[in-house]
């Protein structure tokens, strides 16, 4: 068991498994190596970049729903008083989600069904945290809840599928035919 392996999993093809043989259907019909298996480092990665794309579109949607007269406005939890969304939070909030969400998905490298599993988890993550702009009182305009929305919308879009492809690339069934190669 070598430094990059998965705890449970031995890092060498099953006893007369050929690699070749293996990917026999694939445009490159030779397996990769061993060393394409994601890491928690590599989705860490995935969410830190998705993430800061998510929250650079945001920012600038920000600025272009300000050009359009849009207050952003909305009422705190537990509280009926309307106070402005702060620029930062509305960059800080798409970047920590990215993050989070790697964090959270990297418990799934190596885990059979790992991409759907990572998939469904932030989509319901997503469902519910629409909740936030869409639940508000009447009070709030409806330009606010729609921009915020579009806001949760386009950071879901940005992060969830990409880190579920790259925590996807670990499943077992995906890296049985990966080779080892000499290094």
């Amino acid at each position: 068991m070598g430094p990059m392996s998965l705890p449970h999993e031995s890092r060498s093809l099953p006893a007369g498994a050929d690699p070749v043989a293996a990917n026999a259907d694939s445009i490159t019909p030779i397996a990769p190596p061993l060393s394409a298996v994601p890491t928690t480092k590599a989705v860490l990665t995935a969410g830190w970049v998705t993430g800061l794309t998510a929250a650079i579109v945001c920012l600038v949607m920000r600025v272009i729903a300000g050009l359009f007269g849009t207050d952003f406005l909305v009422a705190r939890p537990f509280s009926d008083e309307l106070t402005p969304v702060p620029v930062l939070v509305v960059f800080v909030v798409p970047l920590a989600c990215g993050m989070i969400g790697a964090l959270v998905a990297a418990i799934f490298l190596g885990v059979r069904g790992c991409q759907r599993w990572v998939f469904w988890l932030g989509t319901a993550f997503f469902v519910v945290s629409l909740a936030s702009p869409l639940m508000q009182p009447a009070a709030v305009t409806w330009p606010t809840r729609i921009w915020l929305t579009l806001m949760h919308v386009i950071t879901w879009v940005l992060v969830v599928p990409q880190v579920a492809r790259v925590v996807g690339d670990s499943d077992p069934r995906v890296i049985a035919a990966y080779r080892d190669v000499a290094v």
